[in-house]
């Protein structure tokens, strides 16, 4: 078994369809198995072994996928890093994963690899032999590398296409995603390639240029992140010539504002489904269906094969209704941290991966994200969940991101704060006053945030996700408000 037979399948029967696009650049089937192979040649000239890993840092250029698939083809683990880490960061993951060798950005890889033969094999690798080893964002610490192994991934592949996306070898498929992240391989890449769609690439989000890509390489599928979307509702090219041109969406890697959501399907006439996972899932791990049953706020149902519960603090499962953490089974849950066993105990048990969310299934099996076990505000024995704080900041017209935090309070332990960005050409009056009064108006007493902060924008992640652990927000002391958004 080895993930790279999702490519030599396909190239066997659509050797001349297109794979990869960039720009005016096509890549057919048979010429990114072509090169693939002959990185895999090179590969094992360096001494590569089975097992063996490699780095992998480019941005969303074909070069990435000939490496990716190459690196596999040899029988090594590809180790994706995002090329935009500081020589410290990448050194970390380097040194921490072992790596053989680094494939980079700073080299022109064409000539190197035409100069060896492709290869004509397949290394044989185990079903439960690592294939990526994804290293999560780090948000408690040094980041830790995830092994994803052959069956998970392709498992992965193919209930994700089965549940979700059905897709055929005439799709094209939007390949903003970044292709270092699990998202990107398996939603985009991978089940691209296993289906013999086609993927149309761009280097770096912009929504500009992501719109036009959408009309010019006629897009069929789109997967990406909340502020993805976000960003394209507020771009002023966007149009009735994007309207009806898309059969699907995807979103994933953080919650879906239920706003986004509605805006986004009377925009471009097509359903955008919410699901769910992490770098430890593989990723996917729930997705609202086509077919239904399909909720609005929801992550859907488990896909194939998969099972997800809420428990309690001791494993026990919990009933409908209540919130608890939710713990994740299946093909789909990794092997376990690199060389961390403690750090894999932690959150493998009995079978069920920990995931650090807070969820609740609801009556008709549906589940629902409430937030993150850290960021849960405990505000004068009350639990708030961010979440639920943060979906009513965006139905305020003027509101494009918000995060909501604990923050220290004297005597009530926590107070709830908000950061929000407004809509460009947006403004409200008073802004921490309108915004406060508007969330007031909807929530329980205990729930609205006493502290609003108006930014420029919020720091994300790769992945565009919001990364609450990088804001600073203004923080109500005795002595009033002290501290600013950075």
């Amino acid at each position: 078994m080895n993930l790279v037979r999702l490519l030599t399948d396909t190239a066997a029967r659509h050797p001349d369809r297109p794979a990869l696009r960039l720009g005016g650049k096509v890549v057919t089937y048979a010429r990114l198995a072509r090169d693939s192979a002959r990185a895999a040649s090179y590969l094992l000239s360096y001494g590569l072994e089975p097992g063996d890993r490699v780095g992998l840092s480019l941005p969303n250029v074909p070069e990435f996928a000939v490496l990716y698939y190459g690196i596999l083809r040899a029988g090594g683990v590809v180790v994706p890093m995002n090329p935009l880490l500081k020589e410290r960061e990448r050194e970390h993951l380097v040194a921490d994963s072992r790596a053989l060798i680094t494939l980079d950005a700073a080299r022109d890889w064409g000539a190197e690899l035409a100069a060896h033969p492709p290869l004509e094999t397949v290394a044989e690798r185990a079903a439960d032999d690592t294939a990526v080893l994804i290293y999560t964002s780090g948000t408690t610490g040094r980041p830790k590398g995830a092994e994803l192994t052959h069956a998970n991934l392709l498992r992965n592949v193919e209930a994700t296409n089965s549940s979700l996306l059905h897709l055929t070898e005439h799709d094209v498929l939007f390949g903003g995603l970044p292709l270092f992240h699990s998202f990107g391989q398996t939603c985009v890449l991978n089940t691209a390639v296993a289906a013999g769609a086609s993927v149309t690439l761009l280097p770096r989000f912009d929504a500009g240029e992501a719109l036009d890509l959408l009309v010019r390489d006629a897009v069929t599928v789109w997967a990406g992140v909340p502020t993805m979307f976000g960003a394209l509702l507020g771009h002023p090219s966007l149009g009735p010539a994007h309207r009806g041109r898309l059969r699907l969406a995807a979103s994933g890697g953080a919650a879906l504002p239920v706003e986004v959501l509605h805006a986004f399907e009377e925009a471009f006439g097509c359903p955008l489904l919410e699901g769910y996972g992490l770098s430890e899932t593989s990723p996917v791990a729930s997705f609202n269906r086509l077919e239904g049953p399909r909720r609005p706020g929801t992550i859907g149902l488990p896909i194939d094969g998969v099972r997800i519960r809420i428990q309690d603090e001791s494993g026990r499962e919990l009933p409908d209704g209540r919130t608890g953490e939710v713990a994740v089974s299946g093909h789909n849950v990794m092997k376990g941290y690199w060389n961390r066993p403690e750090d894999t105990a932690e959150v493998l048990r009995d079978g069920w991966l920990r995931t650090g969310d807070l969820g609740v299934r609801e009556a008709d099996g549906l589940f629902r994200i409430v937030g993150r076990k850290k960021e849960l505000i405990i505000r004068g024995g009350f639990n708030v969940y961010p979440r639920e704080i943060e979906e009513v900041l965006y139905e305020h017209p003027a509101v494009a991101e918000a995060a909501v935090l604990g923050t220290p309070h004297p005597e009530l332990g926590e107070e709830v704060t908000a950061v929000v960005a407004l809509k460009p050409g947006r403004a409200v009056a008073t802004p921490p006053d309108e915004l406060l009064a508007f969330v007031k108006a909807r929530v329980a007493p205990y729930k609205y945030p006493r502290v609003v902060a108006i930014a420029d924008a919020l720091p994300k992640g790769p992945t565009g996700k919001i990364l609450k652990r990088e804001i600073t927000p203004p923080v109500l002391t005795p002595r009033g408000l002290k501290e600013t958004v950075r």
